[in-house]
């Protein structure tokens, strides 16, 4: 059987010989020659002050609400259609995440809901690009300025995907990216914290390792310089292999999204005379990074059923995303219901830059039958 993942990273040679590179370095650790060339990379492609390169997005998620200097019982506005991570943070630092719902259309956050949910408790903001899809930051602006809140935006899925004609990741004053094994460009695991702000950036690299300044820059000062910790940090430095080999993922980024982008295509023209699903929706001014592709299936399917069909033929696939306000972890009684809907009714199926025309048709031919399977019919 001809197995079909849902999500494939796009590593190779390339990478492997970037590896090779910095086994030869002597500091495959974190925060050393690769990652400092990294951080400068990342600021020029964003057009940001400063980069800092960390272990994850949920890492770089903290460490901007430490930065930004959110205390116990403050609330931050969420995205409610994301995985929780925003949330997560949010929690870490003692705060109160307050759910925003969505938009029907577009998955990403609704700047109505954001407004009508500011309190007094209010410092913040953070908005998610949902799966790939950036948010309406021209609005979301608007209401932070207004409030002032400070904004931060989850660009986790959205390497390569623009607003407006800005790239995702410099929307807001403050982003995090992600370079998980599922994303546009990877590492496996890593991540990174973008701002406007070089103080900010600073305060984040040093809290993210322990509090002190990077242990390579200390080793090349004469002498025995003695770190002094001043903060209390974390461990949450990106190692210098995973480094090296994102250096040569952001190189191929525009390849490997010309890639996802022509599934996304294809699937919508396969998928185009389905009644019982609707395919991703993108408005005019933003394009899609196409970490993943979410079906919203209709109401009378069964999604289970669908599911369970398509793995036993050997297809990937996924419910897409969560609605973070019925999770338990957040013992909330608030109520998002375009949210809700859709962690129902989504589908992820396949989205990789590998996938095959014949795999696309396979994906496509044994969904249809799926659906025909298990719909509820009407009368």
């Amino acid at each position: 059987m001809d197995m079909v993942p849902l999500v494939h990273a796009s590593l190779g040679e390339q990478e492997l010989a970037a590896v090779a590179e910095v086994f030869s370095s002597g500091w495959p650790a974190g925060q050393g020659p690769q990652g400092k060339v990294l951080e400068a990379e990342l600021a020029d492609r964003y057009g940001v002050a400063g980069a800092v390169a960390v272990s994850n997005c949920g890492a770089a998620l903290h460490l901007a609400l430490l930065a930004l200097g959110v205390k116990p019982g403050d609330e931050v506005i969420v995205a409610d259609y994301t995985f929780p991570a925003p949330a997560h943070a949010v929690r870490y630092v003692g705060a109160v995440p307050v759910f925003a719902d969505v938009r029907a259309d577009t998955g990403t956050v609704d700047p109505q809901a954001v407004a009508d949910l500011v309190g007094p408790r209010t410092v913040g903001v953070i908005a998610v690009d949902t799966v790939g899809m950036p948010a309406d930051y021209a609005e979301l602006r608007l209401i932070a300025d207004r409030y002032g809140l400070f904004l931060v935006e989850d660009a986790a899925c959205a390497v390569g995907a623009t607003y407006q004609g800005r790239p995702a990741g410099a929307l807001a004053p403050v982003a995090c990216l992600s370079f998980h094994g599922r994303k546009g460009a990877t590492s496996g695991e890593g991540g990174a914290l973008l701002t406007a702000d070089p103080a900010l950036a600073a305060d984040a690299r040093l809290r993210s390792s322990f509090g002190i300044e990077p242990i390579f820059d200390q080793a090349r000062v004469v002498g025995l310089p003695i770190p002094v910790f001043t903060e209390i940090g974390y461990n949450y430095k990106l190692s210098d292999i995973a480094a090296a080999i994102l250096r040569v993922q952001l190189g191929r980024t525009d390849e490997l999204l010309d890639r996802r982008r022509a599934v996304a295509a294809r699937y919508a023209e396969l998928l185009a005379d389905e009644e019982l699903v609707t395919v991703p929706q993108v408005p005019s001014d933003r394009t899609h990074a196409w970490q993943s592709y979410l079906l919203t299936l209709d109401p009378r399917v069964d999604r289970a059923a669908v599911a369970a069909d398509l793995r036993t033929r050997g297809i990937g696939c996924g419910h897409g995303t969560w609605a973070c306000h019925l999770q338990p972890v957040y013992e909330t009684k608030q109520s998002c219901p375009v949210s809700a809907d859709l962690f129902q009714r989504n589908l992820a199926i396949p989205m990789h830059a590998e996938l095959s025309t014949d795999q696309l048709e396979r994906v496509t031919e044994v969904l249809r039958t799926a659906l025909q399977a298990h719909s509820r019919r009407t009368a």
